[in-house]
């Protein structure tokens, strides 16, 4: 990770590396990177230079052409519900800790498929608390990804995942 990059640091989303700082922790001075959330610009979250937890939590942003080709591969199979709500909610929680794209793209798909299915049988039935959530924070984290790569609305990006699937 360098001063000037570009990155997606855990929950935090899409950040800018601006600086590398001494911090004292645990009675030792130690190096932390700087990030200031590219959303979220009243934020400013420290990150240690040597620590390993950081390596899993740091994710690099897609290119242009890796979504185009990303979103061109979304299948158009049916979705699958899980019934066990324990199981949905495991998988749907490492999903969202791995940010594995094509993964988010298709539980996004699910959620959204299964929440209109919901309205069709009943109008007042919704998605379940945890599921809703989970729907919330794969959009928001699939969403501010895409939007900062395509120079695109935040708002625009779920519409624009379905036109190029056309």
């Amino acid at each position: 990770m360098n001063i000037g990059d570009v990155i997606i640091y855990g929950n935090h989303g899409i950040c800018k590396v601006t600086g590398l700082q001494d911090m004292y922790m645990d009675e030792n001075i130690r190096p932390y990177y700087v990030l200031k959330p590219v959303y979220h610009t009243a934020s400013t979250v420290y990150v240690s230079a040597i620590s390993n937890r950081r390596k899993t939590e740091i994710r690099h942003i897609l290119s242009a052409d890796e979504i185009f080709s990303l979103v061109k591969k979304i299948s158009d199979k049916d979705y699958t519900w899980i019934k066990d709500n324990r199981k949905r909610k495991e998988l749907y929680g490492q999903i969202l800790a791995d940010g594995n794209r094509s993964e988010l793209i298709e539980m996004i798909k699910t959620l959204r498929c299964h929440k209109q299915e919901l309205k069709k049988t009943n109008k007042d039935k919704k998605l379940q608390n945890a599921d809703e959530s989970f729907l919330n924070d794969a959009e928001k984290t699939l969403c501010e990804e895409f939007a900062y790569v395509l120079r695109i609305k935040r708002e625009e990006v779920i519409p624009f995942i379905y036109e190029q699937r056309l």
